[in-house]
């Protein structure tokens, strides 16, 4: 039985991907290194920003110390908050609020497991009016290890059993909604069923590698997510 949705951020809630590109490669250039545009794709998306940034300067001869690192972190961290204070309306996906609604009214438990830092998350889902929603959050400096690894969901599924012990959620029981094949594996290497949005990767990507997928969060109706949830199959798609 579907007891909790666990939601990506970059990407499923909000449409924020050219954002930290454009960011990243502003802290690479006031680094004095030079931006790949490739790279970020390659190297970031779906991943944290400690992950990202270590690779991008460990690819440039460049190792610094952890404290240095945090730094360039928490730098990045503000431009990006001091962006979406001038952006009027955040652009959240559509579909997003419809599904909530439909989540809750099936009590439904939901919580966001992200790479991006807590104060961003918290910032958009409370300009966004959708923090209320969420019983949980992993945040990217949260965990030790950025997905793929599973780190961010299984403390996901522990922080939601220790707020509502009669839960007794397990992996199975959870369906993760992602855009990216980072956190598409590390879904499935935590036991969790995942569906695949195709905000960042076209379609055929995600249905490759997901449980199933969709082309947008519109199509996922509650009634269909059950049908596919009980009875999904590898590879399965939604139509």
């Amino acid at each position: 039985m579907l007891k909790a949705v666990l939601f990506d951020f970059n990407g499923v809630i909000i449409n924020d991907e050219p954002l930290h590109q454009k960011l990243i490669d502003q802290l690479l250039i006031e680094e004095n290194l030079r931006p790949k545009p490739e790279e970020y794709w390659q190297v970031c998306v779906g991943r944290s920003d400690r992950a990202c940034l270590t690779d991008l300067l460990a690819r440039r001869g460049r190792i610094v110390t952890d404290k240095y690192l945090d730094e360039l972190i928490a730098r990045k961290s503000r431009a990006y908050q001091q962006q979406l204070e001038v952006i009027e309306k955040l652009p959240i996906y559509p579909g997003l609020a419809d599904l909530i609604f439909q989540l809750r009214s099936a009590q439904i438990k939901m919580a966001v497991v992200s790479g991006a830092m807590r104060a961003e998350i918290e910032l958009v889902l409370e300009r966004s009016q959708l923090s209320q929603h969420f019983a949980a959050i992993v945040a990217g400096d949260e965990i030790t290890q950025s997905k793929p690894e599973p780190e961010g969901y299984l403390l996901a599924i522990k922080r939601l059993n220790q707020q509502f012990p009669d839960l007794l959620l397990q992996p199975n029981e959870c369906l993760a909604i992602e855009d990216t094949f980072a956190g598409i594996e590390a879904a499935k290497r935590a036991g969790i069923q995942v569906v695949g949005v195709a905000n960042t990767y076209p379609f055929h990507m995600m249905q490759r590698r997901a449980n199933w997928a969709v082309d947008y969060l519109t199509e996922l109706e509650l009634d269909r997510i059950r049908d596919r949830f009980s009875g999904t199959k590898s590879r399965q798609t939604v139509s």
